[in-house]
């Protein structure tokens, strides 16, 4: 399987810096001093001395010399860094798991972007970092965890990364990324002004879903229904059928949703919903799609149902076409938000605000297992090609 990747897509790519690997410093052994006697060996010994003492005295000028070189190529965080003051400490608790490539190459770049204001890692800033692995007991005992440490601001990732820190602590500064309603899960009391201890940034407004309808109308021009995937406990996913089902009539499709809960559930709705003709699937980014990918992934390509979903790593995983946020981006962003922070601004005080890059990924194996052709024109316009 490779992938084909559009070259302005390369920001998104993790960044890696480069560390200085400290050598070892080991003694020369003692030089044994001629074992004579007399004038002429005392002027031998003699004059060796004041050959060492002048070639010690031209070292220590050229170690001084590189030492300012040295000083002089350091970069410019680096110095920003020592001026920024004492070591501050950054919570971050995403509900992802750790081998998650988008929140991987999303923290790479939120390190990255505190270094570039001047937060150097193990200068002047400590990172505790927790993985939830997509379990909200996880998320509840890691947010208590953080919370102990009483770091000066936490990044949070996911919806239910927020909710079990506020249910903590309503005073600990908080950024978030990847929450579709911050305002409908009662993170923030408003966009414009969050009011709280929270602010960040969210997936998206409602309006995106209709995207997912029209996607997959794209794909299957005689598409007749939809079965959307939501979690009806998290707000946004009520939102988002909300907006699928006013564009749905328009197209002349039938929509219906199915709450994810438990396994069993998912496989009997998928599989009555295969049972009719010219159907194709919407799995909402809610909490229960990371926790059921896998399933949902297989059940999809066994019953032969085109999907479309909200995560590009869905798709990286066998799914088949995903249009949604770029949430690398979104953890850049933050570490602009967690900057201002510790430099006195209040959470209340900064606005949560809407992406302003989405990306959209396709699996061509996956397209001709389930025999479908994607059309040229929307090949052209994604961002990433697996094939």
């Amino acid at each position: 399987m490779s992938r084909a990747l559009r070259p302005y897509r390369s920001d998104a790519t993790a960044l890696t810096g480069r560390g200085l690997v400290s050598g070892q410093l080991g003694l020369a052994p003692r030089r044994q001093l001629p074992s004579c006697g007399g004038l002429a060996c005392g002027k031998l010994v003699a004059g060796e001395v004041r050959g060492n003492v002048t070639r010690a005295i031209s070292m220590r000028r050229r170690d001084l010399i590189s030492l300012i070189g040295v000083a002089a190529a350091m970069p410019a965080f680096a110095l920003r860094a020592q001026q920024l003051g004492p070591m501050q400490r950054i919570g971050v608790l995403t509900y992802w798991g750790s081998n998650n490539r988008v929140a991987l190459a999303g923290i790479a770049a939120f390190k990255k972007s505190l270094q570039q204001s001047g937060w150097s890692e193990g200068a002047n800033t400590r990172i505790d970092m927790r993985w939830c692995e997509n379990s909200v007991e996880h998320a509840r005992t890691y947010a208590a965890e953080l919370v102990a440490l009483t770091p000066d601001v936490i990044l949070a990732a996911n919806t239910p990364s927020v909710v079990a820190l506020q249910s903590i602590t309503k005073t600990l500064p908080i950024v978030f990324v990847s929450v579709s309603d911050p305002e409908g899960a009662g993170v923030v009391a408003s966009l414009a002004r969050p009011g709280g201890n929270a602010t960040g940034f969210m997936n998206s407004e409602y309006s995106l879903s209709t995207k997912w309808l029209e996607l997959l109308k794209r794909i299957v021009p005689n598409l007749a229904r939809a079965l959307v995937l939501r979690d009806a406990r998290n707000p946004a996913g009520i939102g988002q059928f909300s907006a699928i089902q006013a564009a749905a009539q328009p197209l002349g499709v039938e929509v219906r949703a199915v709450n994810i809960h438990d396994t069993g559930e998912i496989e009997r709705a998928l599989t009555d919903f295969s049972r009719l003709s010219n159907g194709g699937l919407i799995v909402t980014p809610a909490a229960g799609q990371s926790i059921h990918r896998d399933l949902i992934i297989t059940l999809a390509a066994r019953l032969k149902l085109p999907a479309v979903y909200a995560d590009p790593e869905v798709v990286a995983a066998g799914g088949l076409i995903s249009y949604g946020p770029d949430r690398v981006d979104q953890f850049r962003r933050a570490g602009d938000y967690v900057h201002r922070i510790l430099k006195g601004e209040k959470p209340s005080d900064l606005p949560v605000q809407a992406p302003t890059k989405f990306e959209l990924v396709i699996n061509l194996k996956t397209a001709k297992a389930l025999g479908l052709e994607i059309p040229p024109t929307l090949l052209a316009l994604a961002d990433e090609v697996i094939e």
